[in-house]
């Protein structure tokens, strides 16, 4: 079990002299290990700082749906004594622009430069969650949406998930290994395994990217990422990993086993294959060092991952989703104390 105060391997992921201003991806933030800590520590204590975020306001933006990230956001803002207000963008809201020099002759009624600003009238921290069209490649990972909000509402931005990332998942995801890793031998790095699974639909890499992108990072592990051919993912995001195409490889001595599905990236968006043998079962396991089984969530049941794994004593997928509110708390309460 980590110490609250300590993690389970001293490392260096800071970046001197910077502070969390706002949370898009790992890129924002100064110190891995210390918001790791700082979620352990809201999950030993969740009011510790319940009067931080008083009298302040946080904006949820919903352009896609969203549960547990939705519900975890608000918790930790309110955990801090911050009001949490939710606003589905595309039901409750006029449909938005976000192309500069439009000509808004279309479905479109109110362009984002003139709505953010408003926004950052309103709220103290503003939190997006949009979505890839899985249609053009280049149009998701330009991150049009969220910068857009981010150049207009002059107020921080924290990303629920974007196009391309999904940050708070994957800090949850560190947070989760950091408290269940107990090596036999102290100092031991883990070694993680990323899985490709498959799937009845074309599913964003936002997911895979974010959690290769925060693995890499924090570089104190044995990282693998495991899929079949032609579903490289951007090198942006996986360089330092090992790659390969044979699933029994990379799971031989895994600790940790994270489980997702993603379409291609090159071709994008695309579904080749669903082969069912990729789905991991406790027959796979045996293969590993009774590696732990993670997924964000939500998961196709016997599609992704099979019930036996899901109800069994491997399945870390609950408390991964319990520590969503801790991750999110600890950016939160570290983007107040360095906003003023």
């Amino acid at each position: 079990m980590l110490h609250i105060n300590q993690p389970f391997i001293h490392h260096n992921n800071k970046t001197p002299n910077r502070k969390l201003k706002q949370f898009i991806s790992v890129d924002d933030v100064p110190d891995i290990d210390h918001l790791i800590n700082t979620g352990l520590q809201y999950k030993a204590d969740p009011f510790r700082d319940q009067t931080l975020g008083a009298r302040k306001r946080i904006g949820c933006l919903f352009l896609n749906p969203s549960m547990r990230t939705r519900l975890s956001t608000q918790i930790a803002a309110q955990n801090l004594g911050m009001e949490a207000v939710v606003f589905n963008v595309g039901n409750e809201g006029w449909a938005l622009e976000f192309e500069e020099e439009a000509i808004m002759s279309g479905n479109t009624v109110e362009h984002v430069k003139d709505a953010a600003p408003i926004f950052g009238k309103y709220f103290d921290i503003l939190a997006i969650r949009t979505f890839p069209s899985l249609k053009n490649r280049d149009d998701d990972y330009s991150e049009l949406y969220i910068k857009q909000f981010i150049k207009y509402a002059g107020i921080p931005v924290v990303s629920l998930e974007s196009a391309t990332l999904h940050p708070l998942q994957s800090l949850t995801d560190l947070i989760t290994i950091n408290e269940t890793f107990k090596p036999a031998t102290p100092g031991r790095k883990p070694k993680i395994v990323l899985s490709w699974a498959p799937h009845v639909k074309p599913l964003p890499q936002c997911v895979a990217n974010s959690f290769a992108q925060w693995i890499n990072r924090w570089g104190q592990a044995d990282f693998v990422i495991t899929h079949p051919e032609d579903y490289e993912l951007n090198e942006d995001f996986t360089r330092g990993a090992h790659i390969t195409h044979n699933q029994d490889e990379a799971l031989k001595d895994a600790d940790y086993v994270y489980v997702k599905n993603w379409s291609t990236y090159n071709d994008y968006g695309k579904i080749y294959e669903s082969d069912p043998q990729w789905m991991l079962t406790n027959k796979k396991l045996e293969q590993t060092n009774n590696a732990r089984v993670m997924h964000c969530l939500p998961v196709r049941r016997n599609v992704e991952l099979s019930d036996e794994i899901l109800d069994g004593p491997n399945s870390l997928v609950t408390q991964e989703a319990g520590n969503r509110v801790w991750a999110a708390q600890a950016v939160l309460s570290e983007i107040l104390r360095n906003n003023g």
